[in-house]
């Protein structure tokens, strides 16, 4: 069961678990722990605007001044898992996340999805976010 909306850090754990029973893990635990950390700063870059520069092909020219929808201080990942999409190759990072936007409105329970495929390199494969479509 979900803690009610507005629970605040107290009812993350709730939801992380609800996440994880819902979505069995299905990757290796070193691929699992690359992809949450890529998704969480991704999530961060695109909702806050810190970070943005790490993925150019993802969020445009970093000199270019974009005003962030969400405020750093209240903003925050409630839960997070990173499970295949379909294929070995194809991973899905599903995060649930809380924050305030510009005009202060705060919302608990925002839902966002990155996807991710692997690419290999010299030296071994690493998984590459893909573009929102």
């Amino acid at each position: 069961m979900l803690p009610p909306h507005g629970e605040g850090v107290a009812g993350d754990a709730a939801i992380q678990q609800s996440l994880e029973d819902a979505w069995p893990a299905d990757l290796a635990a070193d691929d699992e722990q690359r992809l949450l950390a890529a998704g969480r700063g991704l999530l961060r870059a695109d909702a806050t605007g810190i970070g943005r520069a790490k993925w150019p092909a993802l969020f445009g020219n970093p000199d270019q001044a974009i005003a962030p929808a969400f405020s750093t201080a209240r903003f925050r990942i409630q839960a997070a898992i990173a499970r295949s999409d379909g294929s070995p190759d194809k991973a899905v990072v599903h995060l649930v996340w809380a924050g305030a936007d510009r005009g202060g409105t705060y919302i608990d329970r925002r839902i966002t999805d990155w996807y991710f495929a692997r690419t290999s390199t010299k030296g071994g494969a690493t998984w590459t976010p893909q573009p929102r479509t």
